[in-house]
């Protein structure tokens, strides 16, 4: 498969951006590619067009997998799998954030909570302990308004996130005539 130069530079762009949000870059770039492409790919397309080992597509297949980012399709008269990832962006973003939050947020709440109940906090100085519980106010106050965010439907959440300067203005007293 033939990419274009747009579809080369958004790829190469998203590894580099994966490599920023902790992400394997040619997990990220086969992400991309499955996303750009009109049609479910083989691993041997994915290995052809990107130039990257067949080992290397295989175990991040695996791992896109694993956050449900990519699944396989079977393709009629081909025996091969082929992978796919939804075109929906609001989609996408919900399984990344749901991802992130198992995988990061969910074991800092726990460790948070044994830490606060946890009788050698006692033994802590009252601003340890009082960062502590801060934290875990925030984190739960975090987690539950991205649980409300994430409940809206695309176009709802779109019009909230759109509000949100106007809000901040009128928040800060700007919107005021």
């Amino acid at each position: 498969m033939k990419l274009t130069q747009t579809s080369e530079r958004f790829i190469l762009h998203w590894g580099e951006m994966g490599t920023r949000w902790g992400v394997n870059r040619t997990v990220a770039q086969i992400h991309a590619l499955l996303y750009l492409s009109e049609h479910p790919l083989a691993a041997d397309e994915i290995v052809e067009t990107l130039g990257v080992a067949r080992s290397n597509v295989s175990n991040s297949l695996k791992e896109l997998q694993s956050w449900q980012l990519v699944k396989v399709v079977h393709v009629m008269g081909d025996r091969r799998d082929h992978f796919d990832t939804s075109k929906d962006v609001w989609e996408l973003f919900r399984l990344i954030v749901a991802g992130r939050r198992q995988r990061e947020i969910e074991p800092t709440q726990a460790l948070l909570g044994e830490l606060l109940a946890s009788p050698e906090l006692e033994q802590e100085s009252a601003a340890v302990r009082k960062r502590i519980q801060e934290t875990q106010q925030f984190i739960a106050t975090l987690t539950a308004w991205s649980d409300e965010m994430l409940r809206m439907d695309p176009a709802t959440l779109m019009k909230v996130l759109k509000l949100g300067a106007r809000i901040r203005n009128l928040v800060r007293g700007e919107g005021e005539a």
